[in-house]
């Protein structure tokens, strides 16, 4: 993959586009931006070529999907080591609850965003999963009450 470094106003319209409607045609996505179709088309290969767009996902109704629950979780390690974070990190990958893991710097070394049904499945998972973790020394739950901004995929 190379570098893309020639970033343009029409690129970053191209961008912003995509990323509010990452289906929407190649015509209709020209006509947004004031491009021909086949010249979009050309800079949206070449944005994907170079790694700019690393893909395209659909936004998912968590609520219709029976995801009533939602929380960021820090997590702190008992010991700073690269088993120990590995180990971590591969139990979190296996977990279907936590949705974001992410290493971070701070007084914790982990935050993740955590989906459950409801506040029991997200108890069981606090208990069963992270309680169980040998290298898991401090767990703050901060629990979701409402999301006024949230343009994840």
């Amino acid at each position: 993959m190379q570098l893309f470094t020639a970033m343009d106003k029409i690129d970053d319209h191209i961008l912003h586009e995509l990323a509010h409607d990452g289906r929407i045609s190649n015509l209709d996505l020209a006509e947004r931006v004031g491009l021909s179709p086949s010249a979009c088309l050309r800079r949206v290969a070449a944005l994907e070529r170079t790694g700019v767009i690393a893909g395209y996902r659909a936004v998912l109704n968590r609520t219709a999907l029976g995801v009533g629950f939602t929380a960021y979780v820090t997590v702190g390690l008992n010991t700073h080591t690269k088993a120990s974070q590995e180990a971590f990190e591969r139990a979190m990958s296996r977990a279907p609850e936590v949705v974001e893991c992410h290493n971070i710097t701070g007084a914790v070394e982990y935050l993740l965003r955590v989906e459950a049904a409801d506040l029991t499945a997200y108890k069981s998972f606090h208990t069963d999963v992270l309680g169980t973790l040998p290298q898991v020394h401090a767990i703050t739950s901060y629990v979701v009450m409402g999301s006024p901004k949230d343009e994840r995929a």
